[in-house]
């Protein structure tokens, strides 16, 4: 079949596999030019296809010659429809972790389901005996309790008053005004439960308790914080009050894990282009401008940078960086007072009008499109393709 993209909103309901597979492989050689990494041995990615958890899961097999188990909820392509783009980038890793001789292993399903955590640590225990990092990368707009059976469902929406500021269709370059109506209590607590660190707790206490953890062994969630001008749909809203349970947590399982010389830590990453956040109302006109800043001053980095540089600079180097809160920072070059000024004052000039010409938009719209393996070099995209991708290594 042609594969082409197909656009619903924030959400592109097609993916290609050679596309997906593409942009995999330059994330593999970007980390094979670093230099080598002196970290983990065995590394457990809950949330391991897109994104930071795809990048954190490259980054420890390729720059660290790790074995890899892969947790995530991807679906194969049936019938007239294509594989998930998540599905296509897996398999896209095994093809290259197939190169590396490590160890690499593949667990499909509700990353929140007791279930899923009983095949993952039994397959640890029988594969690996113990994994020394844990990464905890999901993202999902709902969450059933594996204890309750209570259906939670996250919302993107203030807390407090009605919140207005500028945003932006990114499809058609539009900047138009939003307005928002806060949160109500119950949608607060939804949020808090799919987003916060209850599950983060529960994977580790289970892996813990099962003996699947080792000596000294690392837990790694990802955050995000930002600007003043993106705080009351994110930090201060609903989804922040959700990162403020997810970082509280850290401490908690810092402590949990202090039996065994082990540690929790968030790191607060820098804004990126994934299908969250292009869902977030604000922050895809603030990541076009970010984006401009940041490459005209030589600071830009995506998700494979930034996991390197985590890993690298900060999870195995010989003291691990953190702030007052004990977050590791690796927005600290997005929070540079110099770039936020001068984001700032785009911000403040953004309209319909100059949009191009203020802000990456372009950039913006190919990084969307690249999370599903479309304007990809070197793809044909008016090829014959057969969205039919086998996973390999998956289990049980």
């Amino acid at each position: 079949m042609i594969i082409q993209p197909k656009t619903r909103g924030f959400i592109c309901t097609t993916a290609h596999p050679e596309g997906c597979a593409k942009q995999v492989g330059k994330q593999v050689e970007y980390v094979k030019a670093q230099k080598k990494i002196e970290g983990p041995a065995n590394v457990l990615v809950i949330g391991s296809s897109t994104g930071y958890g795809l990048a954190s899961r490259i980054v420890a097999a390729v720059g660290a010659g790790a074995n890899t188990v892969g947790v995530f909820f991807d679906k194969p392509a049936e019938g007239s429809r294509t594989a998930s783009a998540g599905w296509y980038n897996t398999a896209g890793f095994e093809a290259e972790a197939a190169k590396l001789g490590a160890k690499s292993f593949n667990i499909v399903g509700d990353a929140f389901s007791n279930e899923i955590k009983a095949q993952t640590i039994e397959l640890i225990k029988k594969e690996l005996g113990q994994v020394d990092l844990v990464v905890y990368s999901v993202a999902s707009p709902r969450r059933t309790h594996p204890d309750t059976g209570e259906t939670f469902t996250s919302v993107i929406k203030p807390i407090g008053p009605a919140y207005s500021n500028k945003t932006m269709n990114f499809h058609t370059g539009e900047v138009s005004t939003t307005t928002i109506e806060p949160a109500a209590e119950e949608e607060v607590r939804q949020t808090i439960a799919v987003m916060g660190g209850e599950d983060w707790k529960m994977w580790i206490d289970a892996l813990q308790e099962a003996g699947a953890l080792a000596q000294g062994a690392t837990t790694v969630a990802y955050s995000y914080i930002g600007p003043e001008v993106t705080h009351a749909i994110y930090r201060e809203g609903t989804i922040g009050k959700a990162k403020n349970d997810l970082e509280n947590t850290a401490s908690v399982l810092s402590d949990s894990l202090s039996g065994i010389g082990g540690r929790a830590y968030v790191s607060v990453n820098k804004a990126l282009v994934t299908q969250s956040s292009s869902a977030i109302p604000v922050v895809p006109l603030y990541i076009s401008a970010l984006y401009r800043v940041m490459k005209e001053k030589g600071l830009h980095e995506n998700c494979i940078e930034q996991m390197y540089r985590l890993f690298a600079d900060r999870l195995y180097a010989e003291k691990t960086e953190v702030d007052e809160k004990g977050l590791i920072r690796l927005d600290d070059w997005e929070m540079r007072e110099d770039v936020q000024t001068e984001v700032t004052r785009r911000w403040n000039e953004l309209s319909t009008e100059n949009v191009e010409e203020l802000s990456d938009l372009e950039g913006y719209r190919r990084e969307f499109f690249q999370l599903f393996g479309f304007r990809t070099d070197g793809v044909d995209y008016e090829a014959d393709t057969d969205p039919n991708v086998p996973m390999p290594n998956l289990r049980p």
